[in-house]
């Protein structure tokens, strides 16, 4: 395979500019690749749904020169806590523990708008960076001319060619559709509710984390603290409608329910989303990748999706820059990049966020049990508690697998281990 190489004059085209696209086309243009950024919305993305920062993005992200504005903006969290509704505390894990491995030993809280915002603000002052906002793509074509990207804007229709397609336009990723890959799954019946609040659980719950997982047979809850509130997520029953759902006084009634608080809750943001564990058939489809959420979709429940879509961009970033900087092979890159991403999409990624998920709505008392005294054995054991937080942080994934290694590294890992077929 020799497109990208054959076209090496066009830039790279990256559609999406949420903060998987946005880290993509910074990697790239700080490589030296010219890059065209193309997002439907007329202005950056303002959501913040995700805000968790794990050790090993965190290294990637300082590699890219954005770290130490993130912690000084953000929120450094160290330790994470697994409770239950009824037994309180049950079992606590400290980053702190893999000192010795990163030289960010914790949990980063802060919304992904501000790294959209921070990356967006490089983008617009590299010279080899091009932003075109407020254009939805309608077309993917693949010609002698390269790949095409046909849309339409304000100004009606455009056409962009390019050397290379990534898609980072998430979980409803137009360019999935229009490629033609399958994105097997499942979707949880419930929906969750995510709210924003400005009181402070930890004045209210005293010995609670800033991250903690909360079991319940009935209605389980993630409760983070970022550095603009706190945020409880939990879920909607099917027959729940969405007004009734998100009416004031409904929504108080849930977040009463996690701690009394006289007065009541002063209520921010808040938003419903289906949840779903979904992984694309093929990362690669001719001289196109997906990444991020459009490649593989999961719970919230453990903060890895957002990170997982990170380590795909800076990945797939890396073998580009070889490709058409130093002439590597394509065809062995691409093939690595789609290896190695799928498979810790689904060894990892999946695999853990189902079983938070499970883990934390368990209805079975015998199975409730049983989990609160395994994670109260792990947390106890100094050596099992790293391996745990290794693998929660993706540390073990990226320790695996690495990131964007050349693909004969790639193959002597994978043939060095057992393997388990994707």
């Amino acid at each position: 395979m020799t497109f990208v190489s054959n076209h090496r004059g066009l830039p790279v085209l990256i559609l999406g500019g949420g903060p998987v696209g946005v880290t993509a086309a910074w990697a790239l243009a700080r490589a030296g690749v010219r890059v065209h950024l193309i997002e439907r919305e007329p202005e950056p993305r303002t959501d913040w749904r995700a805000s968790t920062f794990h050790p090993p993005t965190l290294e990637l992200l300082d590699g890219l020169g954005l770290a130490a504005q993130m912690h000084t903006e953000g929120l450094t969290v160290p330790r994470y806590q697994y409770r239950d509704r009824r037994a309180g505390m049950v079992a606590e894990f400290d980053f702190t523990l893999l000192k010795d491995e990163t030289r960010f030993p914790h949990r980063l809280q802060l919304n992904q708008q501000h790294l959209v915002r921070m990356l967006v603000e490089r983008l617009a002052d590299e010279p080899n960076a091009t932003l075109h906002y407020g254009i939805e793509a309608t077309a993917i074509r693949t010609s002698g001319d390269g790949v095409i990207v046909e849309g339409r804007g304000a100004a009606g229709g455009v056409s962009l060619r390019g050397c290379f397609l990534v898609a980072a336009d998430g979980a409803s990723s137009t360019a999935r559709g229009l490629l033609g890959v399958e994105f097997r799954g499942f979707t949880y019946p419930e929906r969750f509710l995510i709210a924003s609040t400005s009181a402070d659980f930890r004045a209210l719950i005293p010995d609670i984390a800033d991250v903690n997982y909360v079991a319940d047979p009935e209605e389980w809850l993630f409760l983070l603290r970022t550095p603009e509130s706190w945020r409880a997520v939990y879920p909607v029953p099917p027959g729940q409608t969405y007004e009734s759902a998100t009416d004031p006084a409904e929504m108080q009634s849930r977040l009463q329910g996690i701690a009394p608080l006289p007065g009541g809750y002063e209520i921010g943001d808040h938003q419903i989303y289906h949840v779903h564990q979904r992984v694309a058939e093929s990362f690669v489809a001719g001289p196109c990748a997906l990444i991020g959420d459009a490649a593989h979709i999961n719970s919230p429940l453990g903060g890895v999706g957002l990170n997982s879509g990170i380590h795909d961009a800076v990945d797939l970033s890396r073998r580009l820059a070889r490709v058409l900087l130093d002439g590597a092979d394509e065809e062995a890159e691409l093939a690595a990049f789609a290896e190695v991403r799928r498979r810790v999409a689904v060894e990892y990624v999946q695999a853990d966020t189902k079983r938070n998920t499970e883990r934390i709505s368990e209805r079975d008392e015998a199975k409730r049990r049983a989990n609160h005294e395994e994670l109260r054995a792990v947390a106890a054991d100094p050596e099992r508690a790293r391996a745990w937080c290794r693998r929660a942080a993706l540390l073990e994934s990226v320790a695996r697998f690495g990131i964007g290694l050349p693909p004969d590294e790639v193959r002597r890992r994978l043939d060095a281990e057992p393997g388990t077929p994707a």
